[in-house]
């Protein structure tokens, strides 16, 4: 009831700033949507494997097990849903899937309306998804569900007195394929124990874009045989720390992904180089031989540009949380980045075997850098540890397929 409540509540709210918000304007029109897309897409006489990610970050995370499922079971067709505009607008037209669409609001009548249209007879929830009310009634229609990547902390509602009634959703899952040990300790304490650790499907994930990664012929004239820091999905933060390390240090080159390509933004890095610099989208095999930074002013070509440096740098550990990590280390590079990073098991792991590097200020990255452009055992060592870290962890996707019943 109380759940219903605030769920009610939230509904509420975001039709509300839908008016103010276009991320949330998306998202509530998307969400108006799903009932005609499914009525028009889902064939009555097929079986339909239900994926759910709440965003980008989560479908990358169960996208190994969606097309490993495709091509083993090929008579199953793929229902993806999403909550988040950041994950629908970027993969609505993802061709894994046979069905693309946004997740209602999780009421009763939505449930219910949902489930009948889109008749799933298996379903996969990505990491945080725990929609109490589509549980609830996939457990009743006897359709079996699985959490996928899945990962549990003291601090989260299940484990805390108030949240008695909610961690009765736990009970819903046919199967827990969790991260790792604790979150398995953790759930023992509340009486969950159908649990496998397998690890985080992402490790599979980055080693299968690392075998696909794209030639850029563009970036490898730009790098020539000079020692380049690639910069990904930077902040203004990450820019003044490695930025003012650059423009002193002529013998390295610099290659900026910011996360924001919005022109002020760019304006702003280049105003804070005195070194030559060329854009991406501006660059040709003439000018980008001279330049000394080179900025990409495009989405889609990071995680195949860590291939081209010694070293790189992950933003955003200087604001809410650090990016992804993994994509940089799958090729055996160091990976630097800032303390906002305590939420992220790959940070803590990438630490522990010093493959990776957290830095508190200019300080530490002037002392890191100075040590790994003058010590190359060192950035050798650091980056096979990396590497090594990444390869270690993957094998989640199969231990999941292995225990799955399709």
């Amino acid at each position: 009831m109380i759940y219903n409540i605030l769920l009610f509540l939230y509904a509420c709210a975001a039709r509300v700033a839908a008016h103010f918000n276009q991320k949330v304007s998306s998202m509530v029109k998307g969400q108006k949507e799903t009932f005609g897309i499914l009525k028009g897409c889902i064939k009555p006489d097929a079986r339909y494997i239900w994926f759910h990610a709440a965003s980008l970050g989560e479908f990358e995370q169960g996208r190994p097990l969606i097309e490993e499922t495709r091509k083993r079971y090929p008579q199953y067709k793929i229902l993806q849903t999403f909550f988040s505009p950041s994950g629908y607008e970027v993969r609505k037209d993802y061709k894994g899937a046979d069905v693309v669409c946004y997740l209602p609001f999780d009421t009763p009548g939505n449930v219910r309306r949902f489930l009948d249209l889109a008749h799933p007879c298996m379903a996969f929830f990505i990491k945080y998804e725990f929609w109490q009310n589509y549980l609830t009634e996939l457990s009743r229609r006897r359709i079996p569900v699985y959490s996928v990547s899945s990962i549990f902390r003291p601090d989260q509602v299940f484990f805390k007195w108030y949240g008695r009634s909610y961690r009765n959703v736990l009970s819903c899952f046919d199967h827990l394929f969790v991260q790792n040990a604790e979150s398995v300790e953790l759930l023992k304490t509340i009486g969950v124990t159908h649990t496998t650790i397998v690890g985080d499907t992402r490790f599979d994930r980055v080693l299968e874009i690392c075998h696909q990664a794209k030639d850029l012929p563009l970036v490898e004239a730009f790098k020539g045989d000079k020692l380049t820091l690639v910069a990904g999905s930077s902040w203004a933060p990450d820019e003044d720390i490695f930025i003012p390390y650059f423009n002193a240090h002529p013998e390295m080159k610099l290659i900026i992904a910011p996360h924001v390509i919005a022109e002020s933004h760019l304006e702003e890095i280049i105003g804070k180089l005195n070194r030559t610099v060329v854009r991406y989208t501006q660059a040709t095999e003439a000018n980008v031989r001279q330049a000394d930074c080179l900025i990409i002013d495009c989405f889609g070509l990071l995680s195949s540009i860590y291939r081209y440096g010694e070293i790189a740098y992950i933003g955003g550990g200087f604001g809410v949380s650090i990016h992804n990590t993994l994509e940089a280390a799958v090729y055996g590079i160091p990976v630097i980045f800032g303390p906002e990073n305590r939420k992220f098991l790959e940070a803590q792991g990438l630490k522990q075997c010093q493959g990776g590097f957290e830095i508190h200020g200019e300080k530490d990255f002037i002392q890191l850098m100075d040590r790994f452009l003058s010590d190359y055992s060192f950035l050798d060592k650091s980056g096979k540890r990396a590497g090594n870290y990444v390869r270690d962890n993957s094998g989640a996707l199969e231990k999941i397929m292995n225990t799955v019943k399709f």
